[in-house]
């Protein structure tokens, strides 16, 4: 047992063969991965020219500059949730993406106040298990949205309690561009601006998170309590084979 765990008087309700103190080594990648950091990119409209569709476009163009590799998923033709099988090619596509991906850009368009349905539906369609598996658990997220008026906030603050019920490291910083209509130019590109400045703050963070983070996710999201259900379990079935 660890050393600082042999005195746990004054905890009795912990299991002490469970109970870890974090180790500063395992923080440490083991190896570091071979491959560039990778991304996946989710916009929530599906007009000719969406504007959240142009900024996801540019911060794939900055995290590709950062050494990142990018990915986006474009959400035209996805059913609803729960409107069509999980083997709907659309399903599939986004589900495989999110596995592919450790980190991950979602950008969504303000509408009544809140993020779109299309960018909620992409959510919804992420299980929070696949198998023995979380496909997003420990990974990392940086939120966006366009406005179509004055700068708001709704929308990424919806999308920042769905990443932390998805078990995602959601980055502090964000971006959220006010009157988006002005800040793209008929090229679609994004305008020299305070907004493309702040943009280009957030993919340098989210790329540094990812680099701290993706060699260790699974050690960042090892909790107490799980360890707790997993043993119990197989104490429970161990007890039904010796019966």
């Amino acid at each position: 047992m660890n050393e600082a765990l042999q005195d746990l008087g004054e905890l009795p309700n912990l299991r002490p063969d469970l109970f870890q103190r974090p180790d500063l080594a395992r923080l440490q990648p083991a190896a570091l991965p071979g491959h560039a950091p990778r991304f996946l990119l989710l916009y929530g409209s599906v007009r000719p020219r969406s504007f959240s569709r142009l900024l996801v476009q540019e911060a794939g163009r900055l995290l590709t500059a950062l050494g990142g590799e990018v990915r986006i998923f474009h959400p035209s033709g996805l059913p609803l949730p729960d409107d069509a099988p999980p083997s709907h090619p659309k399903v599939t596509e986004l589900r495989a993406l999110v596995q592919w991906a450790e980190g991950m850009v979602w950008c969504s368009p303000e509408r009544h106040g809140a993020m779109t349905g299309i960018m909620k539906a992409q959510i919804d369609w992420i299980p929070l298990a696949e198998g023995a598996v979380r496909p997003t658990q420990g990974k990392t997220l940086a939120v966006m949205q366009v406005c179509g008026g004055s700068q708001s906030f709704n929308a990424v603050n919806q999308m920042r309690v769905l990443g932390r019920w998805m078990r995602m490291l959601t980055i502090p910083n964000q971006s959220s561009v006010a009157k988006a209509y002005q800040e793209f130019g008929d090229d679609d590109r994004m305008k020299p601006s305070p907004y493309y400045d702040r943009v280009v703050d957030v993919m340098e963070e989210l790329m540094k998170f990812t680099l701290l983070t993706r060699g260790i996710a699974p050690y960042l999201v090892d909790r107490y309590s799980e360890r707790k259900e997993t043993a119990e379990a197989l104490e429970a079935r161990m007890q039904l084979r010796g019966m």
